[in-house]
């Protein structure tokens, strides 16, 4: 009987970091497995959903929004909610928003504008800058940390704010973690693919926590 030493697995890099991205993945999985998910490439639906998120979200000091007063040209514009949690606009002076939804603030203004300036008036806002809302992007990026969330902003514009991956990331293994009227939510989103072109890119959410594994853990 002939025996064989034991040897030791010494395969080259690529392959040890392709084997390693599989043990990524199988933990990703195993980790979420019974947790809300959403599939990789099937962000489509979120849009009704995230502007419904978005519609209760309460301004708050430093946010920038346009409000539009149809035919009313000079009460038309964009304001920046002041450290005291208020705007100055025509006419009615100074109206409190800070903690105010979107629909409230105009509601607000149009009620104060009919209260003998003008007959039924129509005011739509468009919130233009959350900057008393972050977002959070941790893990194997070159600058990890608290970013200001702005309208539209999405995971791709996310990570360039931190600077970009680390050569360690598992950049197909993104988790953005969601709370939601429902509970927390985490999203399995394969942000190199995006960026190539190979998957739907995801809007983001204020207080979204997006994490970067590390591809050789």
């Amino acid at each position: 009987m002939v025996s064989t030493p034991n040897r030791s697995f010494s395969g080259d890099r690529s392959t040890r970091r392709s084997l390693l991205r599989l043990g990524v993945v199988a933990v990703v999985g195993f980790v979420f497995a019974g947790c809300p998910t959403v599939a990789p490439t099937d962000y489509a639906y979120l849009n009704d959903e995230i502007r419904d998120e978005m519609s209760k979200v309460g301004l708050g000091p430093g946010d920038v929004f346009q409000v539009t007063v149809y035919n009313e040209e000079e009460l038309s514009g964009t304001y920046r909610v002041s450290p005291e949690g208020s705007i100055h606009f025509p006419l009615i002076n100074e109206v409190k928003v800070e903690g105010m939804t979107p629909n409230e603030i105009e509601a607000r203004i149009r009620d104060r504008l009919q209260d003998g300036f003008i007959r039924e008036p129509s005011v739509s806002i468009f919130v233009k800058e959350y900057n008393s809302k972050k977002v959070f992007v941790l893990g194997e990026v070159v600058r990890p940390g608290t970013f200001p969330f702005s309208a539209g902003m999405n995971i791709v514009e996310a990570v360039t704010l931190a600077g970009g991956f680390k050569d360690s990331a598992s950049s197909n293994n993104v988790v953005v973690t969601r709370k939601t009227a429902d509970g927390e939510q985490r999203i399995a989103v394969p942000v190199e693919k995006i960026t190539e072109g190979l998957a739907t890119n995801l809007a983001l959410t204020p207080g979204d926590i997006i994490y970067v594994p590390d591809s050789l853990l």
